[in-house]
């Protein structure tokens, strides 16, 4: 049997495939047994895993990042399509073909490095050009940054994830810009680059999609103010002049303050007019990647509308088309 992606998954079929374990968990039911809960991945999306009555050998059987075979059956649950599994086993890698659990191929994100390089290459600014040119300097950084997702489950969760969002942030960014001639482009251009940086220090993506304990403990709100607070003082070492200060406030303050409200996890609301156009550009392309997947990871199940799904509170319209 060919191959299926997880957006051609329906309910109620046999499952006997390979898929990306991304992040693992060993969880108690409500009657205290434990069962395994994992997400699973291809290029296509992700679907969640359960494995009834697990053990500690079920979940030191593999770990986030391993390639994995499994037996089972689909079922929707609460709006949500599920994988029931009866056995799961670790595979060789080398056995697999890498392309089938890719969103980026390599060449697409050397793409879109290649954008982002280009679109900040126009920021003139001299604080904010010492800025970009710290950071992108950074190997170990760029090199986190081009791999890491941007979430863990809701947009861009996936491989490169976080380098696409940002980049899309950059084009929206810079066609926003001449429409509001009060709006400092340079400023806005360099609080796109940074305002996600905390997590490539929060999520883990060498092996799997999870939060580090750096990322459980702070934040990547927390972690991107003290990357950025870094490298600024890094720059006045090595010019032996002092990173202009309001500058260094307004960039500072757009990280804090780019999920807008303080019950969304904002540090502060936005209160410059760059930071509420990073916040807002930044909420566009999180929902609309967000709604683009699950529309498209629910394109096989019949008729035109999506299950309901408690995280948006609501369902949306396919089309019957």
């Amino acid at each position: 049997m060919p191959r299926r992606l997880i957006t051609e998954l329906q309910p109620q079929i046999q499952i006997d495939q390979i898929f990306l374990a991304t992040h693992k968990q060993l969880r108690p039911n409500r009657n205290g047994q434990l069962y395994l809960q994992v997400d699973l991945a291809d290029k296509s999306g992700a679907i969640t895993g359960r494995l009834w009555n697990a053990s500690d050998d079920d979940f030191n059987a593999f770990e986030d990042g391993d390639y994995v075979r499994v037996e089972g059956h689909t079922q929707l649950y609460s709006g949500s399509l599920q994988l029931i599994i009866t056995a799961i086993e670790r595979v060789d890698p080398r056995t697999v073909d890498e392309s089938e659990f890719r969103v980026l191929a390599e060449a697409d994100v050397e793409r879109l490095w290649a954008e982002l390089r280009s679109i900040t290459d126009t920021i003139r600014a001299a604080p904010l050009r010492d800025l970009v040119d710290e950071l992108l300097a950074d190997r170990e950084l760029t090199e986190a940054f081009c791999r890491c997702p941007a979430g863990v489950k809701h947009h861009h969760a996936y491989a490169g994830g976080l380098l696409d969002h940002v980049v899309n942030l950059l084009r929206l960014a810079d066609r926003i810009a001449p429409l509001y001639p009060d709006l400092d482009r340079d400023l806005l251009l360099a609080g796109v680059l940074v305002h996600d940086i905390g997590k490539t220090v929060e999520l883990e993506s060498e092996k799997g999609f999870s939060y580090t304990d750096s990322g459980q403990l702070l934040g990547h709100v927390l972690l991107g103010l003290e990357i950025v607070d870094e490298k600024m003082r890094a720059i006045e070492k090595r010019t032996g002049a002092a990173f202009d200060a309001e500058t260094a406030v307004r960039v500072k303050h757009m990280i804090a303050s780019h999920h807008g409200q303080l019950d969304f996890g904002a540090a502060k609301v936005p209160m410059t007019l760059e930071a509420v156009a990073l916040h807002h550009i930044d909420l566009l392309d999180a929902k609309m990647a967000a709604v683009a997947q699950l529309l498209r990871a629910e394109a096989s199940i019949e008729g035109g509308w999506t299950q309901f799904h408690q995280h948006h509170g609501r369902k949306f319209f396919r089309g019957r088309g």
